[in-house]
């Protein structure tokens, strides 16, 4: 392996390491920013928009680096969301709950990558 080689794994790496923590500071503090709303079902459904439109955007402009992706999808977005909490909350609520809370979170999640990827064709200047 090349140096030069071994110098990108770094850099992906590091960029991982940055989104992830500013991703999961923010994670945090969504509990304090928006109080008496389900936190998690909040930044899953923000989180799928979020990627995507970064998905799409890559795709139909190809104008985001590869960096970009990285740290913003791999680094920040993995850590805002959460599949763990997500399951642990919906297995610890009532089951009518549990059954609302899986329902919502799939739904929302899906309607927010159509959405972020109708927000990528608008951008682009493509069609809805």
């Amino acid at each position: 392996m090349s140096a030069q080689h071994t110098l990108v794994r770094l850099e992906a790496l590091a960029l991982i390491g940055i989104g992830g923590f500013a991703g999961s500071n923010l994670r945090y503090f969504v509990g304090f920013l928006a109080p008496g709303i389900p936190g998690t079902l909040l930044v899953n459904v923000i989180g799928s928009f979020v990627l995507g439109f970064l998905l799409y955007e890559a795709i139909y402009s190809g104008l985001l680096a590869e960096q970009t992706q990285i740290v913003a999808g791999t680094g920040f977005l993995s850590s805002f969301t959460t599949y763990s909490t997500f399951a642990l909350e919906s297995l610890q609520a009532s089951p009518l709950l549990l059954v609302g809370n899986i329902l919502a979170t799939y739904a929302f999640g899906f309607t927010g990558i159509l959405a972020g990827r109708t927000l990528a064709r608008i951008v682009d200047g493509g069609e809805t």
